[in-house]
């Protein structure tokens, strides 16, 4: 989302003579990534829109002697447009905190037009070698097939509908990795969340002759989870096909009666799958396909009071969807994408992403964008208003 890194050569003299002495290699990046956005209100049936831009100054530094390894990613975060800084929309985004046991991000300093804060988006070192791999520390736990959606990751998900869906929150973990032999892995995990309980994981990984394997499971004082992974070459086609499934439980999920009016924590237990399918076009383009069901859909007034579920991402409005994203290389310098979701339900809705890409050279790029939600009134979709943005990203 950020554009082409410049690798430097150099860091601070001191870091660069104790990199030197140590036999050690490092290297950082700078990368500021700026949005000017026109974006409708948060809250559904509010018919607001603001006009602000958002700036993120990252700061990227990877060490690396033998097997050891270490990364520290830093962010500094601005917000400038007066409406927005003080409207409900914003008062979201404020709400949305990683869930550790530490703060990841500094209080937000208010000034005449905006608002800033310090974040620390990832911070982790560990050792690997042919055999092992172990990370402690703020990280990204990998879990899914998905390229739209992902049931199986109730760790970092991305979201496809946000402004930068690959940007989410670290997680506070120790993991660890055993290459059983040239096909096969097992890792485990284990997070210490915001109210100081923990959240485990096991990933198996294998190959069965015709296909990638994977079996996930995860548990917590509130959720279970039990999935699978499939990937796999359809014969000599060049399709890339692939399946994800994940059955959830979980015992504090707020649940709305319409007959009382009321909200009640409940337990809910439903299935969530995926199929998919990738394929690359001689002329450049590339295709990807997903379907997501749901055993079990949520209305927007039971979503909205479980913003700090950890199985959130699961709380699907529609059983089914389907979706698609191309993307498409011009030439050096142009790429465009796109991405369609349609959701099904009694009322069928839309969501539509296009972007087109500008890379000036190594350090500039220039990308013009749209999030477009249609549909009925009442409908997923049809209950907020269109995104436009420009992103501006500059490395050095």
């Amino acid at each position: 989302m950020t554009g082409p890194l410049l690798r430097a050569k150099h860091f601070y003299l001191p870091l660069v003579l104790a990199a030197v002495t140590l036999s050690a290699d490092f290297d950082y990046t700078v990368t500021n990534t700026n949005f000017t956005v026109s974006q409708p209100s948060a809250l559904a049936g509010v018919d607001e829109t603001y006009l602000y831009n958002y700036d993120r100054l990252r700061l990227r530094g990877d060490y690396r002697q033998e097997g050891f390894f270490a990364t520290f990613i830093g962010d500094g975060v601005n917000y400038l447009g007066e409406d927005y800084v003080t409207s409900y929309s914003f008062d979201y985004v404020r709400e949305q905190k990683s869930d550790t046991a530490f703060k990841t991000e500094t209080r937000f300093y208010d000034y005449e037009r905006g608002m800033a804060y310090a974040k620390l988006y990832r911070l982790y070192g560990g050792y690997s070698d042919a055999s092992n791999r172990v990370a402690l520390g703020l990280q990204n736990i990998t879990m899914g097939v998905g390229r739209i959606w992902t049931p199986t990751n109730l760790f970092n998900p991305r979201n496809t509908y946000a402004l930068e869906p690959d940007e989410t929150f670290g997680v506070a973990a120790l993991s660890y990795t055993r290459y059983l032999d040239t096909t096969s892995q097992l890792t485990v995990v284990a997070s210490q969340k915001a109210d100081r309980s923990f959240k485990y994981a096991a990933i198996y990984k294998t190959f069965l002759e015709f296909a990638d394997v994977g079996f996930d499971l995860v548990r917590s004082d509130e959720t279970f989870m039990a999935g699978y992974e499939l990937e796999a070459n359809l014969a000599d086609t060049g399709i890339e096909i692939r399946s994800e499934g994940a059955y959830i439980t979980n015992n504090s999920v707020n649940v709305y009666h319409q007959d009382t009016n009321t909200t009640q924590k409940e337990d809910v237990a439903f299935f969530q799958g995926l199929v998919g399918a990738d394929y690359g076009f001689e002329n450049g383009v590339t295709v990807v396909f997903e379907a997501l069901y749901s055993s079990k859909k949520f209305a927007y007034n039971e979503i909205l009071p479980n913003i700090d579920s950890e199985i959130l991402p699961t709380l699907v409005y529609s059983q089914f969807y389907m979706g698609t994203t191309l993307s498409y290389a011009f030439n050096l310098f142009l790429d465009g994408s796109l991405v369609y979701i349609e959701s099904f339900n009694e009322l069928n809705s839309r969501f539509v992403s296009p972007a087109l890409t500008y890379t000036l050279n190594d350090y500039n790029t220039f990308t013009l964008g749209a999030m477009l939600q249609n549909g009925p009134s009442g409908s997923e979709f049809g209950m907020f208003g269109n995104s436009y943005y420009l992103r501006y990203s500059l490395s050095f």
